[in-house]
């Protein structure tokens, strides 16, 4: 059946209620314009993006008069360009997309123009190319066809049936390697327009009103979403970009405040330990006399001495004994380096878990096995990783270490211990390669899923009610 197959003969007044399912738009008052030929209708924000050999244009439609608070995002394909002459004789170039119309029992594809109708008393226009042969006009009459309530846009239903539009998202990161390749090219096979950004050439106006991020001299456009991938060494700067995209109202896969709380070992040890989440004894301190005293807290030798800003096992020692604990915590002290200390977990034998935790639920682990004579299990550090079944406290325990950051995108590093699970670490930027390589699971893939829930429905609002 094609779309034409669905009409049937049908009669129109002068205004009747419609529905444009591929843009979500459920219920919208249209004009019938038999002197106008191409459809119109009133869009906000309009912005191009993708390539130019297949260009995308999005939107934003209030499909309710008066009713600027509610709002539906849209994006679709521009099939032309072209010049439009209004009724008073103004001429204006105007996008034109391609959406299926949906009028009673009927459903064919139209083409629409998108344009500044805030003066207009209808939002949407209906030309005569939306006018099949067998629709007869009766202009004396509306509202000929059933019609539709404005209440639809406050039901559940609403935010379900709406459609799988294009997305703009920017992924922040500095490095071309194999976890920035691959989020860009799965959201662009899945039909989104996704660009790298370099973090360090961002800059902020910052001011009450129009909050902005720039980058190479121009303002960034609006995008759907961003992807953090923030080197530690950048931390505080790429954080403050990311709180100005939360400032803007652009969704953040992962927040500013827990990619800050996450990168401070100490912090998130605090943090971790107030939601009663198992890992090594640790201790801190500052002055060099309580060097014997912070030992004794941990325990005894081995232990872990571990400076507060590591990455990738770099600034992570192993002490065999006491005097070896003391040497390292006086030559962390001499660099005033911060740093905490750490009970050795010797049943782990050099090996963790890497969970990879996304939108709340592990959909990933390996286990690492560092390198031979190596008591730090991180790939980059010449390790190796297999997949690995966890238990079900193992799970819980991921997935509640990425809750006290506020993480939709986390790997929580685990150590198997005769107490239960411990957590070595939240990171906030995990890597995709080795989890990808070891576990054959589309990461990349599950976190679209997961942008693309939150994103895709559309920000309505109630109207507030006078008390």
């Amino acid at each position: 059946m094609t779309d034409q197959d669905t009409t049937t003969d049908l009669q129109f007044g002068w205004e009747e209620w419609i529905s444009l399912p591929d843009l979500g738009v459920p219920a919208m008052r249209a004009k019938v314009d038999t002197g106008a030929r191409t459809s119109a209708m009133h869009a906000f924000d309009i912005e191009t993006f993708g390539s130019a050999a297949k260009p995308k244009v999005r939107f934003t439609v209030h499909p309710i008069p008066g009713r600027d608070d509610l709002v539906i995002p849209c994006s679709a394909p521009i099939v032309d360009r072209r010049e439009v002459a209004s009724s008073n004789g103004e001429k204006e170039l105007r996008y034109v997309i391609e959406s299926t119309l949906l009028v009673g029992g009927g459903s064919w594809p139209i083409e629409i123009t998108l344009t500044d109708r805030s003066s207009m008393a209808s939002r949407m226009l209906l030309g005569r190319q939306a006018m099949k042969d067998h629709i007869s006009i009766v202009a004396t009459d509306r509202f000929l066809q059933p019609e539709l309530n404005y209440d639809v846009y406050h039901t559940s239903k609403m935010r379900q049936a709406q459609p799988n539009r294009a997305l703009r998202i920017a992924v922040l990161s500095r490095e071309n390697n194999y976890s920035t390749r691959r989020l860009v090219e799965e959201g662009e096979a899945r039909g989104h327009t996704v660009e790298v950004i370099n973090t360090t050439r961002c800059y902020m106006t910052i001011n009450a009103i129009s909050p902005e991020v720039h980058y190479d001299g121009k303002r960034l456009p609006r995008f759907d979403a961003v992807i953090p991938r923030i080197g530690a060494s950048i931390t505080p700067y790429g954080t403050a970009i990311i709180r100005q995209f939360e400032t803007i109202g652009t969704y953040c896969v992962n927040p500013s405040a827990g990619i800050t709380a996450s990168r401070d070992k100490l912090h998130a040890h605090q943090l971790m330990a107030r939601a009663k989440i198992g890992m090594p004894n640790t201790a801190f301190a500052a002055s060099p006399q309580d060097t014997g005293n912070l030992i004794g807290l941990v325990g005894t030798a081995p232990l872990i001495v571990k400076l507060l800003e590591s990455t990738q096992g770099k600034g992570v020692v192993l002490a065999e004994t006491k005097k070896a604990a003391e040497s390292v915590i006086d030559a962390f002290r001499g660099l005033k380096a911060n740093f905490l200390v750490q009970d050795f977990v010797k049943e782990a034998a050099g090996e963790d878990i890497r969970c990879l935790v996304v939108g709340g639920k592990v959909v990933a682990s390996m286990k690492r096995t560092g390198a031979e004579g190596d008591f730090r299990s991180n790939l980059h550090r010449g390790g190796s990783a297999k997949p690995v079944r966890i238990t079900k406290i193992e799970r819980e325990t991921a997935v509640k270490a990425a809750r006290v950051f506020g993480l939709n995108l986390a790997g929580v590093d685990l150590l198997r211990s005769e107490a239960g699970p411990k957590v070595l670490e939240v990171n906030s930027s995990p890597g995709l390669e080795g989890i990808e390589t070891s576990t054959a699971k589309n990461i990349a893939g599950l976190l679209y899923d997961q942008i693309e829930a939150h994103v895709r429905p559309a920000p309505v609002r109630r109207r507030k009610t006078k008390e």
